[in-house]
């Protein structure tokens, strides 16, 4: 095999190239989506990975010719539709992902249609206003509209009317909406000496994100208590907006770059100074290390962010191995079942949570590899909610198979998601929903 076609190297992925008139012409995009699918319908490697691929075959098997030159250009956006953004056909199964020469980036596609799609300005005000986080939070985090919002999202009425005015599905449990958030209320310290590793800095800043600010702040609070037990120096980041991956899988690349803007000279600047940026989110520390450099490539500030972001437990088990990660655990977890969010395994940082975790005595952990379906804001619409579930099925199935004591997945989106697809397939089950944050805490006895 030439080094050219190099489908036995890594894949690597090329510069997104958003900003060349190119991008959005549509019939150069309708070339390329056909190419694509006819490399995708010859091949058929990805048709149980989510629901774009089996759209996408369909097509071509009900078309004219049976071929993709069958299938109504038209009909390419119900693929599109399809695809949130996952990215684990690039990343787990398509064997002509850069550096072959076919350059197959199927996510990466997505996004570019995604992206005419929105400049055309054919995207409902219902998509524009849930990936409106921190309009959302900042408004429904007030303390006497958190306990209203909250009631509401409870509320059969109000969820039916929610339904009818905006198409968010009403069987779909929501995250609540914390009367205090994160920052603010986050004791962080930086008492203590720093002790750099060989893999790690010493110091660390957290990136709150929307989700941890809003909604759950509890888990940035465990987060802040296991560095703390590990007198490890903790500040907050002087500011934060959303980290853009919400309006990244709308399409809103320019909405992209306006957060880009908002967040990126903050945390550069702590990058200078030699701390690490934990993202307690996986969305949000991949958009970080992936998304942002390949949309700006020539920023440096950019590169220096994404060296500089880790996943908490990538840096836990970093330190570990460096000796610097405390290991005096008083708690036994039991059975705990794993979920690895889809944005967690496209980090290509292996499976650090499930290692840390497995350092505590007593505890046994069942780790599942599959994605749970709910896919940030696309598994709440009503037109994906049952194929949404459907997609969970499988995780569902195994999380509740082991009888744990603990349901846990780094995304707390997909937690929530999975408890509930266990709860309403029919499983009685005891077992508490808890993030691996909370779970770290919890053995140490915090």
């Amino acid at each position: 095999m030439s080094k050219r076609e190099g489908s036995l190297d890594a894949p690597s992925r090329r510069p997104i190239a958003w900003q060349d008139a190119d991008y959005y012409d549509e019939a150069s995009l309708h070339g390329e989506l056909e190419r694509v699918f006819d490399i995708c319908h010859g091949c058929r490697r990805c048709v149980n990975l989510c629901n774009a691929f089996p759209t996408l075959f369909d097509l071509v098997d009900d078309g004219k010719t049976g071929e993709v030159d069958g299938v109504d250009k038209h009909d390419f956006g119900k693929v599109v539709d399809q695809c949130y953004l996952c990215d684990l056909c690039f990343m787990t199964k398509c064997p002509y992902v850069p550096p072959h020469v076919w350059n197959v980036d199927f996510p990466h596609l997505m996004l570019r249609a995604k992206a005419v799609k929105f400049r055309k300005g054919e995207v409902r005000m219902r998509d524009r206003i849930l990936t409106s986080t921190d309009a959302l939070g900042k408004l429904a985090a007030i303390p006497v509209v958190a306990q209203t919002v909250n009631a509401a999202n409870h509320n059969g009425v109000a969820r039916a009317a929610l339904q009818s005015l905006l198409g968010v599905d009403k069987r779909r449990e929501l995250p609540p909406y914390a009367p205090v958030k994160f920052r603010g209320a986050a004791d962080v310290q930086d008492r203590w000496p720093v002790r750099d590793g060989e893999r790690t800095p010493g110091k660390v800043a957290i990136f709150a994100t929307c989700y941890i600010n809003y909604n759950e702040p509890g888990i940035g609070h465990d987060l802040v208590a296991v560095l703390a037990h590990n007198q490890i120096p903790t500040v907050l980041a002087q500011q934060e907006a959303c980290c853009g991956m919400p309006k990244l899988e709308l399409g809103d690349l320019d909405g992209v770059r306006r957060l880009k803007e908002l967040n990126i000279p903050a945390l550069a600047e702590l990058a200078r100074e030699g701390y690490g940026i934990l993202a307690a989110v996986p969305s949000c520390a991949l958009m970080f290390k992936q998304e942002l450099p390949l949309l700006f490539p020539d920023d440096a500030d950019v590169k220096m962010v994404a060296d500089a972001m880790f996943d908490p437990f990538e840096y836990f088990m970093l330190r570990h191995r460096d000796g610097l990660l405390k290991t005096d655990f008083t708690q036994a977890l039991g059975k705990v079942a794993y979920h690895i969010p889809c944005h967690g395994r496209v980090q290509n940082v292996g499976q650090k949570t499930r290692e840390t975790l497995q350092l505590i005595p007593g505890t046994e952990i069942t780790t599942v590899e599959r994605c749970a379906g709910h896919d940030g804001t696309w598994g709440v619409k009503k037109e994906f909610y049952e194929q949404s579930m459907k997609i969970g099925r499988p995780v569902f199935r195994l999380m509740a198979q082991v009888q744990p004591d603990f349901i846990s997945s780094d995304c707390p989106i997909a937690g929530r998601h999975i408890q509930q697809g266990i709860r309403d397939g029919g499983t009685d089950l005891k077992a508490e929903k808890a993030h691996p944050l909370t779970l770290l805490r919890k053995a140490y006895g915090l």
